[in-house]
């Protein structure tokens, strides 16, 4: 199966994700009465203590960036969408699909099916932009759905496994996208160093170690630095 994918109709993904309001103290007293609610059975952690994987909750995080790659003629074309204003950031990205990706094409990402495409579709629900078809996942059969999942491949149908992007890399001899930040640090870097073009950098390596895990995958080739190019 997996050497019958088109590597040329597949759209690489990561997103980035920062809470809506950086510490537990900033929240308006109604999603702190609900952000409680939410770990009522945690006895071992404080509410304010565990607000730390805010980021990850689509009602009380938003997304700042979205990395896209796909091979055309020999390259990897890439384009970024990021922010503060992430109504733009998704009405740009929808756009996309209305201008570029028809619906035989795939969208691939690391632990996709779990985070990146859920937390998309919630965020512009939230923000009122209809859902593009190759999202829209309501109502369709399993091998209708056209998303595919590095993470969920590896598994080989082992559902009690996680295997991190950064350690795939690393036993198949790849670099790592995680030379500058990590995940944690997404949100001190975009709230106190204001530095969203580390974000974005760090976002696009993992696109490009997605590309290049698939590639491992499919037994095909090896994407290059120099036929990466930036399209923003």
């Amino acid at each position: 199966m997996l050497k019958a994918i088109d590597l040329k109709k597949i759209i690489f993904l990561d997103i980035e994700t920062v809470p809506v309001y950086y510490r537990y103290a900033e929240l308006t007293e109604s999603l702190k009465e609900l952000w409680d609610r939410k770990w009522l059975f945690n006895k071992e952690s404080k509410p304010e203590e565990l607000y730390q994987k805010a980021g990850v909750y689509a009602e009380f995080a938003k997304i700042i960036c979205i990395s896209t790659g796909y091979f055309h003629q020999g390259q990897f074309r890439m384009r970024s969408f990021y922010g503060e204003d992430e109504y733009m950031l998704l009405k740009e990205f929808s756009s996309l699909f209305t201008k570029r990706i028809s619906n035989d094409y795939l969208l691939c990402a690391h632990n996709g099916k779990e985070f990146d495409f859920p937390f998309i579709c919630r965020r512009m629900l939230l923000n009122g932009i209809p859902l593009p078809d190759l999202l829209d996942i309501s109502g369709k059969k399993p091998w209708e759905v056209k998303h595919l999942d590095t993470m969920e491949l590896w598994k080989f149908g082992d559902y009690k496994s996680y295997t991190s992007l950064n350690l795939l890399a690393n036993i198949f001899g790849l670099p790592t996208p995680k030379d500058e930040i990590d995940g944690s640090d997404v949100s001190r870097v975009f709230y106190e160093e204001k530095d969203i073009e580390k974000i974005v950098r760090y976002c696009r390596k993992d696109v490009v170690t997605v590309a290049r895990i698939l590639q491992k995958f499919i037994g095909v080739g090896s994407l290059k630095e120099e036929d990466i190019i930036f399209t923003d």
